[in-house]
């Protein structure tokens, strides 16, 4: 493997990391706000020192990236030209938005508002990398980034779902979760189709792009398992949940099989996308 390829391969993996750790710890803010949920700050907390982690990491391995070599990873004179371009204000964003988070994590209950409000932040310095960067568009970053809040909001509810479902004393707690998750969903899930579908024709642009470009190919993978992921959640909201409600026993393990794969799709969507931010060019 050729030194190039070895960065590649950090940057995707770090910016894999990145949308993982600003995803499930705004997501789970997100869910326990609106849920008025309990036992979400160790959650939150992990994944916002991960997206922390990720975010100083990637924004290094640009140095590394014009060096050439890894002493481009902390070379101050050439982080410090990087601090003042988009990658520096990107950063700046992300430290600033998941500092606020974790703080607001610190209040406990009371703070949940406060770490809403900075994995918003967080959330937002996403439409200042990529390629969606590119773009001098309000409506295209206000698009994605309400994209990316309602996709932390399906990530976020996940984890107590499944925790609620494993005993038979909490199903009907588990029930009720995903029966008012599922009708908040009923906004969600055309949002996400609506915002994905403005989204794809900005970069993409045709059909012949659509089929015939590596960016395009990408695409077309990343929604497939995105129209896989829907399919689990309707299976879990006209099928499982219900069952829950009549304290069926295969219902709750069909529901946390369920859980699993929609994990497994999700973090299949989040490195597809960080192939395609990273290491794809868009159609000409």
């Amino acid at each position: 493997m050729t030194l190039p390829d070895v960065w590649a391969l950090a940057a995707i993996a770090t910016k894999f990391a990145l949308y993982l750790g600003v995803l499930v710890s705004s997501g789970t803010v997100f869910t326990s706000l609106v849920f008025r949920l309990n036992s979400y700050r160790g959650v939150s907390t992990s994944f916002g020192i991960l997206g922390l982690c990720a975010s100083i990491l990637s924004f290094s391995l640009l140095g590394a990236n014009l060096a050439g070599d890894a002493s481009g990873l902390l070379d101050g004179e050439l982080l410090g030209l990087l601090w003042s371009t988009a990658a520096g204000t990107t950063l700046s964003f992300q430290l600033a938005g998941i500092a606020i988070l974790t703080f607001g994590l610190l209040l406990g209950q009371p703070g949940r508002w406060i770490s809403a409000f900075g994995g918003l932040i967080a959330i937002w310095s996403f439409s200042n990398i990529g390629h969606i960067a590119g773009y001098d568009k309000l409506l295209l970053k206000i698009t994605l980034t309400t994209h990316l809040t309602a996709i932390a909001f399906w990530i976020g509810i996940l984890a107590p779902l499944r925790s609620l479902s494993l005993s038979k004393q909490t199903w009907p707690e588990a029930a009720d979760l995903g029966q008012r998750f599922g009708v908040i969903a009923k906004f969600i899930v055309p949002l996400l189709i609506a915002a994905g579908i403005y989204m794809s024709y900005i970069l993409v642009g045709s059909l012949d792009a659509l089929i015939n470009t590596g960016y395009g190919q990408a695409l077309i993978l990343k929604l497939t398992v995105v129209s896989l992921l829907l399919a689990l959640a309707a299976a879990n909201k006209l099928r499982f949940i219900p069952g829950l409600h009549k304290n069926n026993p295969n219902s709750s393990k069909n529901l946390i099989r369920s859980i699993l794969a929609e994990w497994v799709a999700i973090f299949a969507i989040l490195g597809i996308t960080a192939v395609m931010t990273s290491s794809l060019t868009l159609p000409v």
